[in-house]
């Protein structure tokens, strides 16, 4: 029971610092005790678009969306699961935007 309680507390402990990181690049941020970034509203990551690398905040909701997943696929090709930095998305912003705006 206490190594499954440890395990957790270790996942949102590393779950913590990756938002931390992703949120914060480019920009000097406000964090909260938790360490979260406060332009990041609960239940929301951010990812970054396009050449640019503009950042969009998008629900975790879109996590189970097709489509959406089509979209981090891609980014897996691309930049691997040890990609330092934010989740970026390999795609032009305006095709982000309109498949974007496709999910409920």
């Amino acid at each position: 029971m206490a190594a499954k309680r440890s395990s957790k507390v270790t996942q949102t402990a590393m779950l913590k610092q990756i938002l931390k990181r992703c949120s914060s690049l480019g920009k000097k941020q406000c964090y909260d005790e938790e360490g979260l970034p406060l332009d990041v509203p609960k239940g929301h990551f951010p990812v970054y678009v396009g050449e640019k690398r503009t950042r969009y905040i998008v629900p975790i909701t879109f996590l189970s969306h097709p489509e959406f997943l089509i979209l981090l696929q891609q980014a897996e090709e691309e930049f691997g699961f040890h990609h330092m930095g934010g989740l970026t998305i390999p795609c032009e912003e305006v095709v982000f935007l309109s498949l974007t705006s496709m999910i409920p």
